[in-house]
């Protein structure tokens, strides 16, 4: 092997026996960041320092064997939150367990270790002067943030960075005459029965929807909130998904768009935040692969997951979008499937395919 590839076995195949002979004063003395190397020497106590645990120490450190320096730092981050040592080596174990790599671990890891929610504080921030420029930093409530990021999308070019063009219009309407409109959510009713029973029965308080803005809303706030004159339904089934419109034209129609962005309420790539309100109509098998414009066949992508996407299934560098029981996932150029964690029709009536 070449240098290169010595440090990739090390780093990786053979992890726990660069972490059985690490020495944190020696890798900050040559240079590492002391960040990474702290991480490693933490790595090296859980898999090989004394405990009470020895049991789960030995279990742990066989399915360590082939993951890489940065899955168990990263497991080893994940679980740090949880105070009890105990309750930290049962989820260390079942991340263990977990294939497909580090973003796999990442989706797990969202899934299996409790997050205690603190509520961010309503605040405006401001940084300082550089080269003619200042950052705002503002946390408000969800619902007024995405009608502002709404209003900053209106009329931009596709074709230019969208970033610019926004701060540009929210610039123009904060010292123009004009103001940012608060939208009024228009519903589809989508949840399982019960539940929406629970809601008209007034019990709803615990019920989440999720909104097609990217954004929550509860059962009470569901029944109190203005939604005009008409309330939407939309039909799925439970296989198949939303009902088709065939391949009549490239670009979806309105009602197309609507039950894609209640299939998938954000863009259906891993992690990524975007609304489907602002999200391109993605064809998963391509329109020049004789892909159809049918629900079937269209996911919310964002602008940049949609030009990224492997449209080629032959390609296998940054993943594509498929369709699994009526709902889009995410599949790794490995082959490995992954979700999205905002759940959508599909999900939220039938029960998940399989876990995020």
């Amino acid at each position: 092997m070449n240098s290169f590839e010595v440090l990739v076995q090390a780093m990786s195949a053979a992890a726990l026996e660069t972490l059985a002979d690490f020495d944190l004063d020696v890798a900050l003395a040559s240079g590492f960041a002391p960040d990474r190397a702290r991480a490693w020497s933490r790595l090296r106590d859980v898999y090989f320092g004394r405990t009470k645990f020895t049991r789960k120490q030995k279990t742990a450190s066989s399915l360590a064997r082939g993951f890489s320096l940065d899955e168990l730092a990263l497991i080893e981050r994940r679980i740090a939150p949880v105070k009890d040592a105990s309750q930290r080596w049962a989820l260390r174990l079942a991340l263990l367990e977990v294939e497909g790599g580090y973003r796999a671990i990442e989706a797990a890891a969202r899934t299996l270790v409790p997050v205690e929610k603190t509520p961010a504080v309503d605040a405006a921030k401001f940084g300082p002067s550089r080269n003619g420029k200042r950052t705002l930093h503002l946390t408000y409530d969800e619902r007024e943030i995405s009608d502002m990021e709404h209003a900053g999308r209106l009329g931009i070019d596709p074709d230019r960075p969208a970033a610019p063009q926004i701060a540009e219009n929210l610039i123009g309407i904060f010292f123009g005459e004009g103001k940012v409109a608060t939208a009024a959510p228009r519903p589809t009713v989508l949840v399982p029965l019960p539940d929406y029973l629970r809601i008209l029965d007034g019990n709803g308080d615990d019920v989440l929807l999720a909104m097609t803005d990217g954004t929550t809303m509860t059962g009470a706030e569901f029944l109190s909130a203005q939604f005009g004159d008409a309330l939407e339904v939309a039909a799925f089934h439970p296989q198949v998904g939303a009902v088709n419109l065939y391949r009549t034209q490239r670009l979806a129609n309105q009602k197309q768009r609507d039950l894609a962005k209640l299939v998938s309420p954000v863009c259906a790539f891993p992690g990524c935040r975007h609304g489907a309100d602002v999200c391109e109509l993605h064809h998963v098998e391509a329109w020049r692969h004789g892909g159809e414009t049918n629900i079937g066949n269209l996911a919310p992508l964002c602008r940049y997951h949609n030009r990224v996407n492997d449209d080629d299934p032959w390609r296998k560098k940054r993943g594509r979008i498929v369709m699994v029981r009526g709902a889009p996932v995410w599949i790794s150029p490995r082959g490995f499937p992954v979700k999205n964690t905002t759940r959508g029709a599909m999900d939220q009536l039938f029960g998940e395919a399989f876990p995020t």
